[in-house]
This record gives structure tokens, C-alpha cells and sequence, in this order.
């Protein structure tokens, strides 16, 4: 195990009569990385991560927490485990602070330590102002953000997230997202599910694709487009002399065409090709007037792997 794996997950098979739901599933989770776990539905992401989480035996493979062996048995391994479910799992008639102090108790916080934990977990999800309302009081965003907050109250060096953004409204879903980023900044290793895409690219360092049980393909968003063979987009609004003919002459350029003061030039990573394209405009004499960047996205590849949207 490398130094910093949080989670290792190693062949993991799962099946429920004549159906196998997770088929050799693996993967790696580092301390301060987000890992994104994508699947149509019913391909396989519960099993997976309930069999991680510890709450659901597998009938094969090995999960390590922290470099030691986890199962639904595993005391210590739980100790370490942030499990928060897509159903809210928590008392509606209690208030934000008393949810909070109650799970803090459950997970063997000293009284005086949980009434401090339940504080400074409503701060970081943004909550201290509401800390007295009652959950059945608090919006759909506030109590998922609640909900991610009793995941964080025993410090837990791995985090699962099951759609922790799913039926917020915008504002939320933005807050969720800045805690999720800033406790990875913190080095939290971030398990999560999610069916929004934009999600996936904004906050997942890599991503595992499933497809009936079997991860079909894992990377980083740049290493996963290029399974499929995508080229960035990059467009020039420009004036001035020809200009196709320099860009077809760089070697990170793959394709240029122009038309009507507009030129679309296919290249493999917009990032480190732009600068060559804007010079060799330069020195071509043309004004750029204009530029826009255009990368292909996860959906693109996901569809190409699973033949279905991720909402399908």
C-alpha cells in the first residue's frame, strides 16, 4: 500500500442470486483526492460502496481502511469511515445542534468534546445561524448539508458521499460542493457518487466508470477523454492574412480550418497548445480578436463506454 492509500478496494464481487451485482471491482483512494464513482442506474455503485461503507458482507475481494482490513465487523475500520447516505439520517424534531451532539455521542465523544465537535461542524457546513431550528424547519439544502455534517463529526480520515447534492436547490448544491472541496483541501480522502456530470468534473481528481458491476474505465477527466479519441476545440476570431497554413505547421495542432473570420483548430490539450496558437498568429501578422476554449466532457466518454446517459 502506498503511504497515503486511505482506501484500497481489491476485486470486489457481490451477488444476489443469478445476478452479479459488483464483479472485481478496484480501486485507490488517497489522503486530500476525490474519487468519483459514476454508473447508469442499477450498475453496481450502492453494492460498491455499501460493501466499502461496511454495511452490506461481499462475497469476495478485500477492502483496506488506513492499510488494514475492513469488513461490516470491522470496529475500527467504521471509526474511520464518514458514511453519509443519500436518505437523510437524521431526527426531524431535534434541532441542527442536537442532531449533531447526539451522533457526536455515538461515535464515543465525551460530552463536553461533542457539544465543541457539533459547533465547529455547523460552522463548516455553514450552518451555526440555524443551529437551533429544528430539522423539520430547515430547507432540503440545509439538511443535506446537516446530513454531510454527521458524517464529519469523528474527524474521519475517508469520507463517502452517496449524491450528496441530489433534490438541493443551486445555492446549496454550491455550498455542498465548496465543504466537499475544502475538506479534500484538508486531507480527506472523498469517496462520491453523483448524477449530476458537472459535479463529477468539478470535484473528482479521478473517476471510476461502472458498467454492469465492472469499472469500465478510471482516470483523471484528461485521461478518460482520451480513451475516446476527443480533441479540444480551440476558436479564433480573427482579422488579418490567412492564418490556417502556421497553425498546421505546429506539432500540437491536429487539424485547423478557417472561414469568415473564424478559425477552429483541434488540438489535444488546449492548455498547452494555446500560447504556440496565439503566437504563431502573432507572427502571421493577424489580430486575435477573440478566443474560446472548448474541451469535451465527461458525457461524451461515458455515453461512448455505456451506451446510456448518466440519468438514464
Amino acid at each position: 500500500m502506498a503511504q497515503d492509500e486511505i482506501l484500497t478496494c481489491r476485486e470486489l464481487r457481490k451477488t444476489f442470486g443469478d445476478l452479479v451485482a459488483v464483479a472485481d471491482v478496484g480501486f485507490t483512494i488517497a489522503a486530500g483526492e476525490t474519487y468519483g464513482l459514476l454508473d447508469p442506474n442499477g450498475a453496481g455503485k450502492t453494492t460498491t460502496i455499501s460493501m466499502i461503507a461496511g454495511i452490506l458482507d461481499r462475497d469476495g475481494g478485500e477492502v483496506l481502511v488506513c492499510g488494514r482490513p475492513h469488513s461490516p465487523s470491522s470496529t475500527w475500520g467504521k471509526r474511520r469511515i464518514g458514511y453519509v447516505p443519500q436518505e437523510l439520517a437524521l431526527y426531524p424534531d431535534l434541532t441542527a445542534r442536537e442532531n449533531l451532539r447526539f451522533f457526536a455521542r455515538l461515535h464515543g465523544l465525551g460530552r463536553a468534546e461533542a457539544r465543541r465537535r457539533a459547533d465547529e461542524v455547523l460552522a463548516v457546513v455553514g450552518l451555526t445561524d440555524r443551529a437551533g431550528d429544528a430539522v423539520k424547519e430547515l430547507s432540503g439544502g440545509m439538511k443535506r448539508r446537516l446530513n454531510i455534517g454527521a458524517g464529519l463529526l469523528h474527524r474521519p480520515p475517508l469520507l463517502i458521499l452517496d449524491e450528496p447534492t441530489a433534490g438541493v436547490d443551486p445555492q446549496s448544491r454550491h455550498a455542498i460542493l465548496e465543504s466537499v472541496a475544502a475538506l479534500a483541501g484538508e486531507g480527506a480522502a472523498i469517496l462520491c457518487t453523483t448524477h449530476y456530470m458537472e459535479e463529477a468534473e468539478r470535484l473528482c481528481d479521478r473517476i471510476g466508470i461502472l458498467d454492469h458491476g465492472r469499472i469500465r474505465a478510471e482516470g483523471t477527466r484528461r485521461e478518460l477523454v482520451g480513451l475516446v479519441g476527443e480533441l479540444d476545440r480551440i476558436t479564433l476570431t480573427v482579422e488579418g492574412p490567412r492564418l490556417v497554413p502556421s497553425l498546421l505547421a505546429l506539432p500540437e495542432v491536429r487539424e485547423a480550418t478557417g472561414h469568415e473570420g473564424r478559425v477552429e483548430v483541434m488540438v489535444e490539450d488546449a492548455g498547452r497548445a494555446l500560447p504556440r496558437v496565439l503566437g504563431a498568429a502573432s507572427d502571421a501578422g493577424v489580430t486575435v480578436r477573440a478566443v474560446e476554449v472548448h474541451e469535451p466532457n465527461l458525457e461524451s466518454v461515458f455515453l461512448h463506454l455505456t451506451g446510456k446517459a448518466l440519468r438514464d
